[in-house]
């Protein structure tokens, strides 16, 4: 048979059946949803209005009726679209989902990188992530040589000054973890002024 325009492409829903008792509001899914438009829902045959006849909770793992279906009545779900959590095994345990974060993350947050030069997803916590400029400044005694600046911080991406003079990075300067190292322990009473840049 032939069409006008782009040819019907075929494919298959899943559907999940539930049973109705007139008080039961809340019903488990089998799969995860993003959104309350990802489903037909239909109850003694009537399709019912996203928002309206029902709602998601537990982060599209459940569905709330807005008034509990009759007893014997048929209930039934048809999931168009399901959400597809990209799991990865990681030292707590497996994210299955995800949400916003709309504040500044904790020092014991973590987030997920693609790391290109592994082809693998990883993790790094937000304590070694320089998420803006740091500044950190104090005074030479003349014997230590050593300096703390934050976790992963590297030559590229730290600026040193000595006085106000710019240090030369690996030959002034090295940094290794969370330890930046003078080639000459700055002198008594010498400034120091350690830049962070964002990586």
């Amino acid at each position: 048979m032939a069409y006008i325009g782009r040819q019907p492409s075929y494919g298959a829903f899943e559907k999940q059946s539930l049973t109705a008792d007139s008080s039961t509001t809340t019903f488990s899914l089998n799969y995860v949803i993003g959104s309350s438009s990802s489903i037909m829902v239909s109850v003694a045959g009537v399709v019912q209005e996203p928002e309206v006849g029902y709602n998601l909770s537990g982060g599209g793992t459940s569905l709330v009726f807005s008034t509990a279906p009759t007893s014997g009545d048929t209930v039934f779900v048809v999931f168009l679209g399901i959400a597809r959590d990209v799991g990865q095994f990681l030292n707590s345990g497996i994210i299955t989902a995800q949400t916003l974060l709309d504040e500044r993350a904790a020092s014991a947050d973590q987030f997920l990188v693609y790391d290109t030069s592994a082809s693998a997803l990883k993790k790094i916590n937000a304590s070694n992530v320089v998420a803006a400029s740091v500044n950190r400044t104090g005074t030479g005694d003349g014997s230590t040589a050593t300096f703390t600046v934050t976790s992963g911080v590297t030559v590229a991406n730290t600026l040193v000054f000595l006085n106000g003079i710019h240090q030369r990075p690996t030959t002034d300067y090295t940094i290794s973890g969370t330890t930046l190292t003078f080639g000459t322990a700055p002198a008594a009473s010498d400034r120091i002024d350690v830049r962070e840049l964002p990586a």
